[in-house]
């Protein structure tokens, strides 16, 4: 994000919530980053908590669990989110992954004709993180097919109420890929030594 957070909220119509917040311009999964729900502008942590236990059945340290892919969005572990707590996650660029494991670089995406835009998300209060957030995402269309199978769901200005205050099936309708024009920049910057192909945010 290279916005302040209070050109983000004005952008959003919301009330910024953010006194004391403390994240980069760059999110990563399991770190904290910004999102506009209930009409506020608020810090929530980037990924669901998902549980899991070791060979003796002992609790490890949960991962986070990022993106929830459109047609998963009606199994247990999304369904109530999707249902009664949809979000708006603002970005001004995300990221994907390319090239050979190992080496991978970053490869930016973003929109020419916004210069801050919404990415479509579900959130809901965790026990090990307080309150959290992931994308949706939908298959890759576009410049955006050229470097993963899959992108976020972008949601056009006048679709965010649908999306937060809709139906179920009206916001499952939008959950599809981007019609609208990308930009794909390539980079030699390191993926940041292995972490998952997963798209990052700016």
């Amino acid at each position: 994000m290279t916005k302040n957070k209070d050109e983000v909220a004005k952008w959003f119509d919301a009330i910024d919530d953010l006194a004391g917040a403390n994240f980069g311009a760059e999110v990563f999964p399991g770190y904290p980053g910004a999102v506009v729900a209930e009409g506020l502008l608020t810090q929530m942590s980037w990924g669901f908590p998902l549980v899991l236990k070791g060979s003796k059945g002992q609790p490890l340290k949960p991962k986070p669990v990022n993106n929830a892919r459109t047609d998963k969005l009606g199994s247990p572990f999304w369904r109530a989110s999707f249902e009664s707590r949809r979000c708006l996650i603002p970005v001004t660029a995300w990221a994907e992954a390319e090239g050979a494991k190992g080496s991978k670089t970053r490869s930016w995406l973003s929109r020419p004709d916004a210069e801050v835009f919404a990415i479509a998300g579900v959130w809901r209060e965790s026990a090990e993180w307080g309150r959290c957030y992931a994308m949706v995402m939908t298959e890759a269309c576009g410049v955006a097919a050229d470097c993963h199978a899959r992108m976020p769901v972008l949601l056009a200005r006048e679709d965010h109420g649908r999306w937060t205050q809709g139906s179920a099936e009206t916001a499952h309708a939008l959950c599809r890929p981007w019609e609208g024009p990308l930009v794909l920049d390539r980079t030699d910057q390191p993926w940041a030594g292995g972490a998952p192909a997963t798209a990052r945010l700016l």
